[in-house]
């Protein structure tokens, strides 16, 4: 693995650990994570391999959640135990 893919791995982590904790809408991911610089787009990578989801909540806002794969992600790479 390159360089650039371990630090995009680690940003992407990051990201699956802050979902992670609690619910959060997809205003407060976007107003969090959005960038707009080409090589750090951790948001676009966590979506592209399917480990975060958005799903519709009742109060119709949007949730952002981590994906079944995205916690076995997050578990390979040391970062859900943190959680439990």
């Amino acid at each position: 693995m390159r360089a650039p893919d371990r630090a995009l791995d680690s940003l992407v982590l990051d990201l699956l650990e802050w979902l992670a904790r609690e619910p959060r809408t997809y205003t407060q991911t976007m107003d969090a994570w959005r960038t707009s610089c080409p090589r750090l787009a951790v948001w676009e990578e966590a979506l592209d391999r399917g480990l975060i989801e958005r799903k519709p909540a009742l109060d119709g806002r949007m949730r952002i959640a981590v994906t079944g794969p995205g916690r076995s992600f997050m578990t390979r790479n040391g970062r859900l135990g943190a959680l439990s």
